[in-house]
């Protein structure tokens, strides 16, 4: 073998060893807090084969302002979808950050068998914003309780938000059962207009479907 080619093999050979030294866990720890943003987007990205690797990215998303390395991060949270992953993005749902909240939740709802079991907690809970984002959830969930949970929403919250996001959901996937909890969701909001339309909007779209061959 020529020694050129010995000599390019061996350069290739150092730059593999190099690479995968520099990758592993504990440097792509490291290179997660780096100042630089194209760094950081790496680590998240590469920290996704490490299952053990989903709370040191939720520590980072906290404070991470680029959002190429919160989509990474999040893209990571999704292929990890570990409890840990999960219990940290619903938590995450508190955050101020508008941006990382709407990319929280279209970061759940890829992951609809992990999330189902928190989804009666969060319709639970005492911040109507919570509630909402449950139902936001939802839309993309298949899961057998999304028409029970829905029900409960429309007949026993009190916050009118809460209830015309839910509505709008029942628009799309509500039945005939639904008529009777609709008629009264109109009598107890019967002086916000949104709601009488979303609510109306519902029984034509669940009546034509009934009605539909």
């Amino acid at each position: 073998m020529p020694i050129r080619k010995r000599e390019e093999e061996k350069i290739i050979e150092i730059k593999e060893e190099r690479r995968k030294k520099e990758r592993n866990f504990e440097n792509l720890k490291e290179q997660l807090l780096s100042s630089s943003a194209s760094e950081r987007r790496w680590a998240a990205r590469d920290l996704a084969q490490y299952k053990e690797a989903s709370q040191i990215l939720l520590e980072r998303i906290k404070n991470e302002e680029d959002v190429s390395v919160i989509e990474n991060i999040l893209s990571s949270l999704s292929s990890i979808r570990d409890e840990v992953a999960v219990k940290g993005l619903i938590e995450l749902l508190r955050s101020e950050n508008a941006y990382l909240r709407n990319a929280v939740i279209e970061t759940l709802k890829s992951m609809p068998e992990e999330v189902e079991s928190y989804i009666e907690e969060l319709i639970k809970s005492p911040e109507s914003d919570l509630r909402i984002f449950a139902i936001n959830i939802m839309e993309s969930l298949r899961h057998p309780k999304v028409l029970k949970w829905l029900k409960e929403i429309i007949e026993n919250d009190e916050n009118v938000n809460v209830c015309s996001t839910a509505l709008d959901l029942v628009a799309e996937v509500g039945t005939e059962d639904f008529l009777p909890s609709i008629e009264k969701i109109k009598e107890k909001f019967s002086d916000e207009p949104y709601v009488q339309f979303v609510a109306d909007l519902a029984i034509r779209r669940i009546n034509e479907g009934k009605n539909s061959p």
